[in-house]
């Protein structure tokens, strides 16, 4: 029979130095459900994946933003990017401006 040796990190390995399984098992469970937990936490706050800055960011004078066509899920979504990129840029939109130009949306 094996003798369990009580070390670190609350785990009883024993003599060979393995972990049973049964304790391996509640800490793979326990580290799933608080990761689980924690990510629905931060998923119920929403952020916006720019700078505030960009929200009070004024579009030039006279700017007409260029028709567009809203991706519908498909297609190429890389190739509709480019596209969206290239139109705007076409209308002088760049950088900042076009980050606005998509979030007013």
């Amino acid at each position: 029979m094996l003798k369990m040796i009580s070390l670190e990190r609350s785990f009883n390995f024993l003599s060979d130095g393995l972990i049973p399984v049964d304790q391996l098992k509640e800490f793979i469970e326990g580290t799933i459900r608080s990761k689980i937990e924690g990510s629905s936490k931060s998923s119920l706050t929403y952020s916006k994946p720019y700078t505030p800055r960009i929200d009070s960011l004024k579009m030039p004078m006279g700017y007409q933003p260029p028709k567009f066509q809203q991706f519908d899920g498909k297609g190429n979504p890389k190739q509709h990017v480019a596209h969206f990129i290239e139109t705007c840029n076409n209308a002088g939109t760049y950088g900042d401006h076009l980050i606005k130009h998509s979030t007013d949306r």
